[in-house]
């Protein structure tokens, strides 16, 4: 691993460790601090509340109709999801996050895979923002109503004038998969091979020995030596 790798690792971790730290007593602040430490501790545990779309899902409209909204993150709720600034839940479309609470090690510290795609969520959000002016565009594919309506989307940022999607840039670092249909497909198949560059290079979650793939079948990563 480069020194620059390393670096980006420990500064992960870091984010890791402070989420970590951070869960039990995120709920004194205000309203939304006690909605989002609900969600996270719940995904540190392995349960992902937030519930699928009621609608089946136009993927195709954001090649064929794209329709963005500029969107405000709040905080991570999830390794597939986030609060935005009018209290909406943003569920990205394209990524499943781990849910497995298995002991593992990440950095060279233990951890669980949940734990590192809530991290990489909340990372990756800061990093975004940072450049995006606290702001993105997101296409939006359906919206479940109710108290909180939560959105299905796809969303997008610039950097050095090049359009990424926030989707596949969790994918690309390890943090998350490439959500799948029910019937095991990739909803978008171009972040599959976004997974498949990321565990070839054993990037993020990717690094350790074994983890619990989002579809539960426990994968070794490395490969073994004769």
């Amino acid at each position: 691993m480069n020194n620059g790798a390393w670096r980006f690792d420990r500064l992960l971790f870091c984010s890791l460790l402070n989420a970590l730290i951070a869960l039990p007593f995120a709920a004194r602040a205000d309203t939304a601090a006690d909605f989002v430490s609900y969600y996270q501790n719940a995904y540190a545990q392995g349960r992902d509340l937030i519930p699928g779309p009621q609608i089946p899902l136009d993927t195709a409209s954001i090649a064929s109709r794209l329709d963005l909204q500029s969107v405000s993150p709040k905080a991570a709720l999830s390794g597939s999801a986030f609060l935005s600034a009018d209290g909406a839940v943003i569920k990205l479309a394209g990524v499943q996050g781990c849910l497995s609470t298995e002991p593992m090690e990440f950095a060279g510290m233990p951890t669980t895979c949940a734990m590192i795609s809530l991290a990489g969520m909340t990372a990756t959000l800061d990093e975004v923002k940072a450049g995006a002016g606290d702001a993105f565009p997101c296409h939006v594919f359906a919206q479940n109503p109710g108290r909180p309506t939560v959105r299905f989307a796809e969303c997008f940022f610039v950097e050095n004038g090049v359009v990424h999607s926030l989707s596949e840039t969790l994918i690309r670092k390890g943090f998350v998969f490439a959500a799948r249909d029910r019937a095991g497909r990739p909803v978008f198949p171009e972040y599959l091979q976004a997974e498949e560059v990321a565990r070839g290079e054993q990037t993020g979650i990717w690094a350790s020995d074994q983890f619990v793939h989002s579809n539960g079948e426990r994968t070794p990563v490395k490969p073994t030596t004769n």
